[in-house]
């Protein structure tokens, strides 16, 4: 048995610091679960567990992620490694290796498309081996989205008998910041896109992450519309494009069990648009532009965040169910640190490696109706069906 149920990678960062925060008030510092804080100095450990208030012996572990030896003898000592430490393109991906050669499993925030596709096809042959689970988007991208199709389609099997082939989901509202973490991983993939057409590609296709299989040509995403199935006009939405590839992986990673699926994500708009429609609405930037690397929301601007995220999964006679699924506090980072927290929990106490193969997994394919019940109980989301 593993020394520890949780390690925190990067707990000394701006969403770190917040989820170790979430575990200490969630779950205590010596209490039925065993985690640990990881980084790479031990000053910067003791100055985060002085402001989350953890005691003293609340364990911290010292490694670095240019020294392979320190990630084998840290993912060594868990069950499960939450990672924050990214852009994951520069910085993680010696630590899916590690996870995946040892039979750790893994959950991570990211959103960096380009990066997943290639850990899959760099290490899920291993993680199968060695029965790693890597879980990748345990944030904002993709949980509410991912766990958002996976709900109303069982709500469609429930009621009708039958899977919709076909799901909306649309934005009702929003509100958050964006934190000097995400601000660099959103550079990162530009640079990489600057620098190689094929990734520029691979962000638009959303079946990028299936590989092998291509699905139904999909909806229009980005021309703004009125759509009548919500009640509302519409317009893009800034993060489609990667929580797309992620539900479409959760039907391959499920047994295609939701069909050829057809599946859009848009936010709903006041009224016709009189011009572009931004794709970060409801995103705040602050007044000096981009966070820098540790900056973000302030506490106020994460409590009196949110986010309204409606799904209409449509069966092809017409007849639909209406699901909706809502945060409490801002998406990107006070939800986001609880959602990443209760996913390692959820691997750690609820999804036992019998019932999930290790490989490179989604989240609603990997833990499905536990992590919508440990949300639902620890990390202030909803999950309801509307009508």
């Amino acid at each position: 048995m593993a020394e520890f149920d949780i390690i925190l990678w990067g707990a000394t960062g701006y969403t770190g610091r917040l989820t170790a925060a979430h575990l200490l008030k969630t779950y205590g510092a010596a209490g039925d679960l065993k985690w640990a804080m990881a980084g790479r100095s031990a000053g910067k450990l003791a100055e985060v567990k002085a402001e989350i208030g953890a005691p003293a012996n609340l364990p911290t572990v010292i490694a670095d992620s240019a020294d392979r030896a320190s990630l084998d003898a840290l993912v060594g000592r868990t069950s499960v490694v939450i990672s924050t430490v990214g852009p994951y393109q520069l910085y993680g991906s010696p630590l899916v290796a590690a996870c995946a050669a040892a039979g750790t499993d893994y959950v991570d925030l990211t959103g960096e498309a380009n990066w997943m596709a290639d850990m899959l096809g760099a290490h899920d042959a291993a993680a199968k081996a060695s029965g790693a689970r890597i879980v990748f988007a345990c944030g904002f991208d993709s949980i509410p989205f991912d766990l958002g199709v996976f709900f109303a389609e069982a709500a469609a099997k429930a009621r009708f008998g039958a899977y919709a082939p076909r799901v909306r989901g649309r934005v009702r509202g929003l509100k958050g910041g964006l934190s000097g973490g995400t601000a660099a991983s959103m550079m990162a993939m530009q640079a990489a896109a600057g620098a190689n057409p094929a990734i520029g590609a691979l962000l638009l296709d959303p079946f990028a992450l299936t590989p092998g299989f291509r699905g139904a040509e999909q909806p229009d995403g980005n021309t703004p519309y009125e759509d009548k199935a919500v009640g509302a006009w519409v317009g893009p939405f800034m993060m489609a494009a990667i929580n797309t590839k992620i539900v479409h992986r959760s039907n391959v990673l499920l047994g295609r069990r939701w069909g050829d699926l057809q599946y859009d994500e848009m936010q709903m708009l006041p009224g016709p648009p009189g011009g572009d429609v931004s794709p970060t609405a409801g995103f705040t930037f602050g007044a000096s532009g981009l966070p820098k690397p540790g900056e973000g929301p302030t506490r106020e601007e994460r409590e009196t965040g949110f986010y309204d995220i409606l799904f209409v999964a449509e069966l092809a006679d017409g007849r639909s169910v209406r699901a909706a699924v809502k945060g409490d506090m801002d998406p990107g980072y006070g939800s986001t640190s609880k959602m990443l927290g209760e996913a390692a929990v959820c691997l750690a106490r609820d999804v036992p490696k019998t019932a999930t193969a290790g490989g490179c997994w989604t989240p609603a394919a990997a833990m499905g109706e536990a992590l919508i019940r440990r949300l639902q109980a620890h990390a202030g989301l909803t999950f309801t069906v509307e009508s």
